[in-house]
């Protein structure tokens, strides 16, 4: 990277979960769900994209507006549009699939496309994927696509149930693919068929709670294809494996997960290393290595989310290893050890208390800290803080490069706080006391013999609460 990059890897007033990327023109494209910071629903806001180079995945370029709420002559620009996928089609074209926000009738539940001659667009309407006559088995949501030696395939489905229509738990089966036609990219010609059961349709319990979801998406690497889905735990994101587009898939595992319960002490949401929630998400090979791209929970609920990315590593055998949450990110080896960073890249944030899975109220849990911002939603001006950091609460770092790092800063406010902030780094630990009344200041700590990939973690002991806003490191 020619640059640093840190988690989230995009600026932090910028809330697109649900990323799919993919590489165009040797760059790489993201697309996704675009939530409003603050909002009070999903995915309020138009679709963006960014884009990077594929060999510098530090220089994330906002790209604009691809597709407006208002683009959609089908739905009057009055419902919101959720995760979308986009590919190239075998006539050079970019197809974008999306799925408005279903209404209270079966004919509401569809998969839209759009058209554009460039990966960042202009997108105009191109149409509907017709897939009604299947839709107490499997539900149009969440489209992926994927294109390979002229043939496309769709990918949809979720574990939603919704007995007003007669589309009840037990009739969904799962995520769902079927072939399209080339010529017009709309029309089913083969399919559907199951990829991954839910969980109440799993007969041979070989999944748990494993089993699908929702977020499918589909990649192809080293010869095997991955079939990439959020599970019914809703914090992660799991893979199988097939030998073909169609499958059928084997169970592989997790990839990862926004809380990395399932990695060591960390066993349910309480237990996490940060609040959890859904996650949706997918894989990319850029300049030979291999990343996994999802989103945290920022706000106190669902409905600001962020995407983050890490490294991971495919085995010999194609298997995946799940990996850990890391403030490093798309870095790719530990952060510098000087210099100024938000203290919103943490990637373990808890209360003492322990941590939940957010809903979608954010009233409440007064005692828990949480990522926030000053202002309204917006496109300019990245000012994200940890707020509410309070007694027995934590926040965690990883890693940073301390070798030569002789003092370690973090900025905070209060209205009021008294206690002490300890600092934990490898296996070291310092300690300042705390006595604040309405004012902003940098507590330093000295920094001995650091490490090269040190894990940093701060927990506060005391009345009050603090704010925090940045790190310096020198």
């Amino acid at each position: 990277m020619k640059k640093i990059v840190t988690n989230p890897y995009l600026p932090n007033f910028e809330y697109i979960p649900d990323a799919e990327p993919h590489v165009f023109n040797e760059r790489v494209y993201i697309y996704g769900s675009h939530d409003r910071f603050n909002g009070n629903n999903f995915c309020l806001n138009d679709y963006v994209t960014w884009s990077a180079p594929v060999d510098d995945l530090s220089d994330w370029r906002y790209e604009g507006v691809i597709w407006k709420k208002s683009d959609d002559p089908t739905t009057n620009g009055k419902r919101v549009f959720y995760a979308p996928d986009v590919c190239q089609g075998p006539d050079g074209k970019y197809y974008l699939y999306y799925c408005p926000v279903q209404g209270i009738t079966s004919g509401s539940f569809v998969i839209n496309c759009a058209v554009a001659d460039n990966p960042a667009g202009p997108f105009k309407f191109h149409g509907n994927v017709d897939l009604r006559k299947w839709n107490k088995s499997y539900l149009p949501f969440d489209p992926a696509v994927f294109v390979e030696d002229g043939r496309v395939y769709l990918y949809y489905g979720t574990a939603m149930f919704y007995p007003l229509l007669d589309v009840r738990s037990k009739s969904i089966k799962g995520g769902a693919v079927v072939e399209l036609d080339p010529k017009d990219m709309l029309t089913v010609i083969d399919g559907p068929v199951l990829t991954v059961p839910t969980m109440k349709n799993d007969v041979n319990n070989e999944y748990g709670i494993h089993a699908f979801f929702e977020a499918s998406s589909m990649r192809k690497f080293k010869g095997r294809y991955y079939f990439i889905y959020s599970s019914q735990a809703g914090h992660e994101l799991c893979y199988c494996i097939g030998e073909s587009p169609m499958g059928p898939f084997k169970r592989g595992g997790t990839i990862v997960s926004n809380g990395d319960i399932g990695l060591g002490e960390h066993v349910d949401s309480k237990t996490a290393v940060d609040f959890t929630g859904n996650t949706h998400g997918s894989m990319v090979e850029a300049n030979g290595r291999y990343y996994i791209f999802f989103h945290r929970q920022t706000n106190k609920c669902q409905f600001s989310r962020q995407s983050i990315a890490e490294e991971v590593f495919i085995e010999e055998d194609g298997s995946i290893k799940q990996v850990e949450r890391t403030s490093q990110g798309l870095y790719g080896k530990p952060l510098p050890g000087k210099g100024e960073y938000f203290a919103s890249i943490c990637c373990g944030l808890r209360a003492k208390e322990g941590n939940r899975f957010y809903g979608i109220f954010k009233w409440g849990h007064n005692k828990e800290p949480y990522l926030t911002q000053h202002g309204r939603d917006r496109e300019e001006n990245p000012n994200q803080y940890i707020k509410n950091f309070n007694d027995g609460c934590s926040v965690t770092y990883k890693y940073f490069d301390l070798r030569e790092t002789k003092s370690f800063g973090i900025e905070v406010n209060s209205s009021f706080a008294q206690g002490k902030l300890t600092m934990q780094y490898g296996n070291k630990e310092a300690i300042q006391e705390i006595d604040l009344k309405k004012e902003m200041k940098v507590i330093k700590f000295p920094v001995k013999k650091g490490g090269e990939k040190d894990k940093v973690t701060f927990i506060y002991e005391g009345k009050g609460s603090l704010d925090l806003t940045k790190l310096f490191l020198k």
